[in-house]
């Protein structure tokens, strides 16, 4: 588990260095411009790493399946080369789903307007700057993103809810543990699909709340995914505990 959550804290790390350095970047020098070979470099490593965590996030559920209903049978189960693999097939799926995405934008021609109704590139928002009808490539694109997402999620939420019968009927030991390992893995999910799904899953119009959820799934959900599984880790909690109550005795001794 600790090596998946290793993993997971890696993507979320890369997540967030595809888009958020350019816009610090831009807020502190007010320099909004970017070329389009770094446009398309965002957008590939972007949904690299965003389908990787999508796949990846089935591995988890994987893991957590084989935990609670093979407990005897976990380490045999989950050894070094099952994790192994599951990693390279989040990857691999990762890559596959960017490639596929940049391959369809990059058979478009652009030539007119080059200006981006977002603080970052991606791919409802560039392909509205090609220079002719984009409608079946429109339909491609929400094709292999928003329904490969919808579908991941509900095979998610569905293993995630067999899981939590086998563990109200039949788990004893241990079971307040295991609500909280999963309870944990389905609020990061609810946090990574259901913004992804609002983008993603639909026509590429605009709406109101656009860039209110690209700033949740791109800065805060990254951001929060660690807080929530340290949080839950009793000996972090314990760790933050004694260094709040350190800083706070400091505090007051210099203040007397």
């Amino acid at each position: 588990m600790y090596f998946l959550l290793a993993n997971l804290a890696f993507l979320d790390v890369s997540d967030s260095s595809v888009t958020a350095p350019k816009l610090l970047l831009g807020l502190l020098n007010q320099r909004k411009t970017i070329s389009f070979n770094e446009c398309i470099l965002q957008m590939f490593f972007y949904h690299f790493i965003g389908g990787a965590m999508a796949f990846f996030l089935v591995g988890m559920a994987i893991d957590r399946y084989v935990a609670i209903h093979k407990p005897l049978k976990y380490l045999i189960i989950m050894n070094h080369s099952m994790c192994m693999g599951l990693v390279a097939l989040a990857w691999l799926g990762g890559f596959t789903h960017s490639a596929v995405q940049m391959g369809l934008l990059l058979q478009l021609p652009f030539c007119g307007p080059n200006v981006l109704d977002n603080f970052y590139c991606d791919v409802p928002q560039v392909i509205k700057l090609a220079c002719t009808d984009t409608h079946v490539v429109e339909l491609q694109m929400v094709f292999n993103g928003g329904v490969l997402l919808v579908v991941i999620f509900i095979i998610l939420l569905i293993s995630y809810i067999i899981i939590l019968v086998k563990i109200r009927t039949h788990v004893t030991d241990g079971k307040h543990k295991a609500l909280s390992t999963c309870g944990t893995q389905i609020a990061v999910v609810c946090l990574i699909f259901i913004p992804s799904i609002f983008i993603y899953a639909r026509p590429f119009k605009k709406f109101i709340l656009d860039k209110v959820v690209s700033v949740i799934y791109t800065v805060i959900t990254p951001m929060l995914n660690p807080m929530i599984y340290t949080l839950r880790n009793a000996e972090m909690k314990n760790a933050i505990r004694r260094l709040i109550s350190r800083m706070l005795f400091s505090g007051k001794k210099l203040k007397t």
